[in-house]
């Protein structure tokens, strides 16, 4: 099955598999000088520059057409992989890229290279995903390399969203933990009919890679 085959049978899944539309921005509750200080932090803080990887679920649209299915992202340093499967067509792909270009792997006729990742999943597939700037979305933060507009924060302080790069991104949060760095749970990102939204399962951080092999050379 080629690729842009998968993307419609795909739709099965249905795009509620992502659950519901992030929410709008809501007026903050916290002066607008305290979120901004806190989404500063948040910029700033250590763990942004780690390691990390999330598994979950995710949806993508463009022009009418589109497909959903699991998704695992793992970024380690400038290195990104992306695996995305549909389990009831038991389709998948995945994307490699760095420093040196993208690779895609899945395709029917064998893997393909490009310097650039979301033109080579825009010719593969027809989905227009800017890969790049989602490594810095996902975890609700604005992509450093380009200017973001209309920040808004939720009643808590935290980012519900801005416009970047013609892109509007939307958040959703899960409840306040204060033992670990605060992650969205869910990201909305649209730009006219193309549409990128994906459900966080579970969130792996370099803290937390490192605690888990501490316990795995303790144990019996």
């Amino acid at each position: 099955m080629r690729l842009r085959e998968f993307a419609a049978a795909a739709l099965i899944l249905g795009l509620a598999a992502c659950g519901t539309t992030p929410p709008r921005a809501t007026p903050a509750a916290v002066p607008a000088a305290e979120a901004q200080r806190l989404q500063d932090a948040r910029q700033a803080a250590p763990w942004t520059q780690a390691d990390w990887s999330l598994a979950g679920r995710v949806a993508i649209r463009n022009a009418g057409k589109g497909g959903s299915g699991r998704i695992e992202w793992a970024q380690t340093g400038p290195e990104t992989e992306v695996s995305l499967s549909a389990p009831v067509t038991r389709q998948s792909w995945q994307l490699k890229l760095g420093p040196a270009g993208a690779r895609l792997d899945g395709l029917e006729g064998g893997p393909r290279t490009g310097g650039d990742a979301a033109q080579l999943l825009h010719e593969a597939t027809g989905w227009v995903i800017p890969v790049d700037s989602l490594r810095y979305w996902l975890r609700g933060l604005a992509d450093p390399h380009q200017p973001a507009d209309a920040e808004a924060y939720d009643a808590e302080g935290r980012m519900a969203g801005f416009s970047q790069g013609g892109w509007t991104i939307a958040y959703q949060w899960p409840e306040t933990s204060v033992d670990r760095p605060m992650l969205p749970k869910g990201v909305e990102a649209v730009r006219g009919e193309a549409r990128v939204r994906l459900r966080v399962d579970d969130w792996q951080l370099a803290a937390d890679v490192r605690e888990q092999a501490a316990n795995d050379d303790v144990s019996p």
